[in-house]
């Protein structure tokens, strides 16, 4: 019987092999990056105390996005975290991309944190 990969164990494999080599510090943060099929999630963490210190969805009400699961939507919470940052004067952060591919939204969340001042 042929076995089905599921692909989210495969993603989650993935992750931790990146995780084994990025973590996050109080001076350089991670920012890591979540995405279902109908939104897309950032956080930026400081792996050594366990602490979220900033975080943006595409579900925050300043947004007001009607469909969180398309490119302008990863763009507007890649502003939104960079945004964030810079008031909680985070301006150099580790790219935790949770082992999804490095395209389509997480790449236009991060092109877009990177505009907007984020350095990674």
């Amino acid at each position: 019987m042929i076995k089905k990969v599921v692909r989210n164990d495969a993603r989650k494999t993935r992750h931790s092999r990146v995780r084994a080599k990025i973590t996050g510090t109080k001076e350089v943060p991670r920012l890591n990056v979540f995405r279902s099929n109908n939104n897309i999630f950032a956080q930026i963490i400081d792996d050594e105390a366990g602490v979220t210190l900033v975080s943006a969805s595409s579900i925050d009400k300043e947004l007001k996005i009607a469909n969180g699961g398309n490119i302008e939507a990863a763009t507007k919470v890649g502003e939104l975290i960079a945004k964030r940052a810079k008031k909680a004067k985070i301006s150099k952060v580790v790219f935790d991309r949770g082992g999804y591919l490095y395209h389509g939204r997480v790449k236009a969340l991060a092109d877009a944190a990177r505009e907007k001042g984020l350095e990674f």
